[in-house]
């Protein structure tokens, strides 16, 4: 029997929301596949935008029962060398995007008593990188405000949950973007140059996204799903425990001296 449930997938043209809406659509959901660039267009920076489509949903299939928050951009750049105007545009997508998207679906939700939202973090939320920090505290602030709206909505009927990626092939490779300071300021270049090749490397090396959209649907497949799913390389998730037990110390050493190499 399929599953005749109705999906909401933001920042699905390319990567990991593309196998997403994929994978529910190939179970029989009814997906809308959204993102700035699509024929089905939500830009998650814009709340007349987001409304605009939520609404076209409800008015299509009277019901919304999942929704993936995994519109995202990455830029990439010592803190020093990040301006707050690049840091807002940042946490305007990352953090913001999701915020709007929560607050609009949340009355219908709530009025049905039943629905999941899955935010589609990173381990760079729970590990911070070097020169990726805002990108990684846009990240962190995403755990932050899941954490808390999974308690004011769980009595409501609606599961909240995090997926936490480590590096996955995808178009996020090639669109990060390097702030301007990081391009001129000498004192940071060679370190930022060595920690960003490190990433990118280790992105193209890992595995199809196909991975996150398999454990998305295994998700929402369960009645009382956990908080937090890491997905990705074992040697990634390695650290996330290695940060919980050992002191911080020898996490910050382990990750300074891979993202020097």
């Amino acid at each position: 029997m399929t599953d005749q449930r109705v999906a909401l997938v933001t920042g699905a043209s390319s990567g990991i929301g593309r196998a997403c809406a994929a994978m529910l659509a190939a179970r029989g959901l009814r997906v809308y596949a959204a993102s700035r660039s699509a024929a089905l267009r939500m830009d998650v920076t814009d709340d007349a935008s987001v409304h605009a489509l939520i609404d076209q949903i409800i008015r299509n299939e009277g019901r919304l029962d999942v929704v993936v928050n995994n519109a995202g951009t990455a830029i990439a750049g010592a803190v020093e060398d990040t301006s707050v105007e690049e840091a807002r545009a940042q946490f305007d997508v990352n953090f913001f995007g999701a915020f709007r998207v929560c607050r609009a679906v949340l009355p219908i939700l709530r009025q049905q008593g039943s629905g999941y939202i899955v935010n589609i973090g990173s381990i760079a939320g729970l590990v911070a990188l070097p020169y990726q920090g805002l990108y990684s505290a846009s990240k962190f602030a995403l755990e932050g405000l899941t954490e808390s709206l999974r308690l004011e909505a769980n009595p409501f009927g609606v599961n909240v949950v995090l997926i936490e990626p480590g590096d996955h092939r995808t178009s996020l490779t090639r669109n990060r973007r390097r702030t301007a300071e990081s391009q001129t300021n000498p004192v940071y270049r060679d370190r930022c140059d060595r920690a960003i090749a490190r990433t990118a490397a280790d992105e193209q090396a890992g595995v199809a996204p196909e991975a996150v959209a398999r454990l998305l649907y295994r998700i929402i497949s369960r009645p009382h799903p956990r908080l937090r799913y890491t997905v990705g390389p074992a040697p990634q998730r390695a650290v996330v425990w290695l940060k919980r037990l050992m002191p911080y110390a020898v996490v910050e050493r382990v990750m300074g001296l891979y993202y020097s190499r």
